[in-house]
């Protein structure tokens, strides 16, 4: 089985701006993330990004335009010699259309990843700057990290948390 880190995008890989990313030009990518998150692909984790992109739904961008921005995200961290090894994000909202499996706080999103790329729960942890990002990793029996916005991921607490 594998192990993953997963990650939620807006204010832990890029510049949480408190409201949706519309423009390409307001994305802002945290670089500071990726020698921290390269060091655990280098110890063989996976790095899986799933985000709530509810802007979608409300028709603020497109998917076409969310395209752009992940691969701005997977080209910085493929210059510093990491891969992500996927995007995963809920393009819904419960304004429009009411609820769904995968808009976090549900664990939709994770356990697709889980199953996907056969990844052991406990091996792994999500990190995320709002509670909800915590609340779907523990609903998918992953282990879940709350920083700040913006706040650096720390090495130490992601080893000590799986060591736990």
């Amino acid at each position: 089985m594998n192990k993953a880190i997963f990650l939620d995008r807006d204010g832990v890989l890029n510049h949480e701006i408190y409201d949706y990313i519309c423009k390409v030009e307001d994305f802002k990518i945290l670089d500071y993330q990726i020698p921290v998150l390269k060091k655990l692909f280098d110890e063989g984790y996976l790095l899986v990004v799933i985000t709530n992109q509810g802007g979608i739904a409300l028709k603020r961008y497109s998917e076409d335009e969310l395209a752009i921005m992940h691969e701005m995200l997977r080209m910085a961290f493929k210059k510093k010699g990491a891969e992500i090894a996927a995007f995963y994000y809920c393009p819904h909202h419960p304004s429009v259309g009411g609820e769904c499996k995968c808009r976090k706080p549900a664990p939709g999103m994770i356990l697709d990843a889980l199953d996907m790329f056969d990844i052991d729960p406990a091996l792994s942890v999500m990190i995320g700057d709002k509670p909800r990002d915590v609340e779907a990793a523990n609903a998918a029996g992953v282990k879940g990290i709350l920083i700040a916005p913006d706040e650096q991921i720390s090495y130490e607490k992601i080893k000590a948390v799986l060591a736990n």
